[in-house]
């Protein structure tokens, strides 16, 4: 199942560099606004050390990690909702998504121009967050419109689906996003086939400086931007700069790790950037293990063994028989299976059963 991001911002922010980063390939990235023509799609691996390692055990034909794919959007402006700049077909790009990527500027360089000339990461998030909300209302509004008639005629699917469009109405008119309506899980359900993008995610991307790396607390703009991200409680935040990223992305692995070394980081902004999202959608990994091959799976916090099994393909759910299950530490301290079993810490379980993060799974189904 695989995370998938767009990224969005205000032409100049760093969206492109980002994305550069991101999938290490060339994308147009130039001194001006729409340098971004058409949305571009990339795939990035997830770092997890767990899937080296194991695969250090048995040395597999082939290690595969999980994956993200981003879409890099162009640079929206004021009014895109409504066919400005480049109109509202890149906002049309991202509802597909899983979440939100939006790249907020957060750095003051006179020689990169700035659509409105100064640089104030408030006014530019609700900018953006105006012409999200403003799409929504437009595919609510036609919506509402169709089942009303159906809610009168005493339609009780409609009645339900014509109160949580009111409500989302109301929270759209007050500014404020979709996802603050309080729903349960059937109106949840009905808002889902929408694909609103204020029900999404949001991972707020502050671009700083790269002097500030190592002195966030000196960027006033990051505060400022930090603080009203923590005020709403429904999204996060990780600050990076995407200059840095992009030059630590054209090295080699050994490289990488000396560069880092020099500039005092442990991680790069990208691994957090992937982390910080994957936490945001509630996203867990899960392994495999073969000669064959040894790979990550992606998959929401709370799935059952048979619906983890359907991400590798829906026959291992339907024909779900049992799950041989070893925590990703054990079989990496007892270093084969067979040993991991004698030890007690291979353990067969059935269909109630709620994955966890790091655990190596042996799927018996019948089809």
């Amino acid at each position: 199942m695989g995370l998938t991001a767009g990224i969005v911002g205000l032409p100049n922010v760093g969206k492109s560099t980002l994305f550069n980063t991101i999938t290490n390939s060339s994308v147009l990235v130039a001194n001006y606004p729409f340098a971004t023509i058409e949305p571009n799609v990339g795939v990035v691996k997830v770092p997890d050390q767990r899937l080296n390692d194991l695969a250090d055990l048995i040395h597999p034909d082939k290690a595969t990690p999980a994956i993200c794919t981003f879409v890099d959007i162009a640079g929206l402006v004021k009014g895109a909702s409504q066919g400005e700049g480049l109109g509202n077909k890149f906002l049309a790009s991202i509802r597909e998504v899983d979440a939100i990527c939006h790249v907020v500027r957060c750095f003051d360089k006179k020689d990169i121009t700035h659509v409105y000339e100064t640089v104030d990461p408030i006014r530019d998030v609700e900018t953006i967050n105006y012409e999200l909300i403003f799409a929504d209302w437009e595919t609510i509004e036609k919506r509402f419109s169709r089942i009303v008639a159906k809610a009168k005629s005493g339609d009780k699917q409609a009645a339900v689906e014509e109160k949580v469009c009111r409500q989302i109405m109301q929270a759209l008119k007050n500014n404020q996003f979709a996802k603050t309506v309080t729903m349960n899980q059937e109106e949840v359900q009905i808002v889902k086939n929408y694909h609103l993008l204020t029900m999404k995610p949001i991972l707020y991307v502050a671009n700083i400086n790269e002097a500030d790396v190592n002195n966030i607390k000196q960027n006033a703009h990051y505060q400022k931007l930090a603080s009203f991200v923590n005020q709403n409680g429904h999204d996060q935040i990780v600050a990076i700069s995407a200059n840095i990223e992009y030059e630590i992305s054209k090295l080699s692995d050994a490289d990488k790790q000396m560069f880092m070394q020099d500039l005092g980081i442990n991680e790069s902004g990208l691994d957090k950037l992937i982390k910080t999202t994957y936490n945001l959608l509630n996203l867990r990994t899960y392994f495999t293990f073969g000669k064959s091959e040894v790979k990550a799976w992606t998959f929401t916090n709370g799935m059952t063994a048979p619906q983890c099994a359907g991400i590798i393909h829906s026959d291992f759910e339907k024909g779900f028989i049992k799950v041989e299950v070893i925590k990703c530490l054990d079989l990496l301290h007892f270093k084969t299976e067979s040993i991991a079993k004698e030890n007690g810490k291979l353990r067969i379980e059935g269909r109630e059963y709620l994955v966890q993060d790091g655990d190596v799974c042996h799927f018996r189904f019948n089809v």
